[in-house]
């Protein structure tokens, strides 16, 4: 779902030294790879649970929401083409360090609770794959989960090249598996073994009505479309962004939205909803694969497929996570020990073992006290933590119109901001869950405590020993 914003050093005029090598078709290739991976292989069951045979509603409730943003980030990512994000945003709007601190802390939050559902997701793939009969809660797929976390950390420690080329690898990789279950679908349908007339069959949980449910099951599907916000980090890399990014931005949004809906219908149409949520059962979309193609090795091989996009998608997001806490060490808003980068690798180690230590905490917490889902429960605390970033973000495009800067660049329609503003508010509150979910809250401040502690233990350093402020020196380098 992302990527680490570049650290950027501004040549004598001013100019970027990055190269623009970004045309429209390699960024719409990033920003399509970047949405895609663990929210929808994973979490299509679990969403289906909520709503019955109903489960593109979500899915497309979640695009409208994902879409609305996205032109409030056109706005500033072409007003200000730089390789940043929203703390950076929330810090020309209002210029209040500690602000600006809980913005990045809870953006890299959310890149550990995304690693960690991935995570999660990977043992559950690895255990449908080999056919190993593991309980979802078991200690053993806990242990599966946890030591895919610490190679993912091991190749962090090492340290991970990225380029676009390899992104187009990954995506098509990731791509493929989701259309392998559209096509497989058409197949079905020709061979008589797909009931579609059950996707327009809605059924929420007794006492619950069609609108909370349907609100609860959209937080849990927005999982799947965060990532195109992380775009931005390539702004100084793309060909005349101004012009590029708004089409290509919703263009990226458009395909992988429909993508999720006809994903979601195929799956419906093909395996009842009883066993899509059934946790005896292999995960969701494999048992889709199996019961529109008996006959083909695709149920065989698709669980690998999902194993690769969901490994993928924990690794960008680790990378992002540790990387933030690095640039936040490295502005003195958080103990400069996450600065520290290793003498031969040059990684920033201590970041990368700190977040690692809290994914692991966090998938034992979830899996032994909460005996909860993890996948569901930490993928939707990625859905809450990026809610409450996108209320800011579509609240910051309205008071930074006061900002007036040289050039044209992409101004989304006033209203769009408004309700994106109220949509993500409303879908951040309590109201917006079932009761299974309020957890996500306990895990949410549970992350951002640690994140106000850290900061409150360097303030207190950097008054009394250092005689300085704590605040961030300069913004524009708060990703590192």
């Amino acid at each position: 779902m992302s990527t680490a914003a570049s650290e950027v050093d501004q040549d004598r005029d001013g100019e970027t030294p990055l190269k623009r090598v970004m045309g429209p078709k390699l960024l719409l290739l990033f920003i399509v790879g970047d949405i895609l991976g663990t929210g929808v292989y994973a979490l299509t069951g679990d969403v289906a649970g909520k709503v019955g045979g109903a489960a593109w509603a979500p899915f497309l409730g979640a695009f409208i929401v994902a879409t609305i943003t996205a032109f409030s980030y056109l706005e500033l990512v072409t007003k200000y083409p730089q390789a940043a994000g929203a703390a950076l945003y929330t810090h020309k709007a209002f210029g209040v360090h500690f602000f600006t601190f809980l913005v990045a802390f809870a953006v890299m939050s959310s890149g550990i609770t995304s690693a960690s559902t991935a995570s999660a997701a990977f043992a559950s793939f690895l255990n449908d794959g080999f056919k190993l009969g593991l309980d979802a809660n078991s200690g053993v797929t806990l242990l599966i989960a946890l030591g895919f976390m610490a190679l993912v950390a091991a190749v962090n420690l090492r340290g991970v090249g990225e380029s676009v080329k390899a992104n187009v690898v990954l995506t098509l990789v990731e791509l493929s598996g989701l259309l392998m279950i559209i096509f497989i679908g058409i197949y079905a349908m020709t061979q008589g073994r797909a009931d579609f007339t059950e996707v327009t069959v809605f059924a929420s949980e007794e006492g619950k009505s069609a609108f909370f449910a349907v609100t609860a099951a959209t937080t849990l599907a927005f999982f799947a479309m965060v990532g195109f916000e992380d775009s931005v980090n390539m702004a100084e890399e793309t060909k005349d962004p101004s012009r590029i990014f708004p089409k290509i931005m919703l263009t990226g949004l458009g395909i992988t939205g429909t993508i999720y809906v006809l994903v979601s219908i195929t799956a419906v149409a093909l395996v009842p909803v009883g066993d899509l949520t059934n946790d005896d059962l292999p995960e969701a979309l494999v048992q889709v694969v199996q019961a529109g193609a008996p006959d083909l090795p695709m149920g065989t091989i698709f669980p690998f497929i999902a194993m690769f996009a969901v490994a993928n998608s924990a690794l960008i997001n680790m990378l992002m996570a540790s990387r933030l806490l690095y640039g936040m060490g490295r502005q003195d808003v958080l103990p400069r020990v996450f600065g520290k980068v290793h003498e031969t690798r040059r990684t920033p180690y201590v970041s990368i073992l700190f977040t690692t230590l809290i994914a692991i905490g966090l998938i034992s917490y979830v899996v032994l006290r909460l005996d909860e889902d993890a996948i569901s429960l930490l993928g939707g605390t990625t859905s809450l933590l990026l809610l409450a970033v996108f209320t800011v973000v579509n609240i910051v495009v309205l008071v930074l119109r006061r900002d007036h800067v040289d050039g044209p660049h992409f101004t989304a329609p006033t209203a769009l901001p408004i309700i994106g503003a109220l949509l993500c508010a409303f879908m951040t509150g309590p109201w917006a869950r079932d009761e299974e979910q309020l957890a996500q809250y306990k895990i949410a401040a549970w992350l951002l405590g640690v994140g106000v502690v850290l900061w409150l233990a360097t303030w207190l350093w950097n008054r009394s020993v250092r005689a300085k402020k704590t605040g961030f020196r300069n913004p524009d380098e708060i990703g590192g």
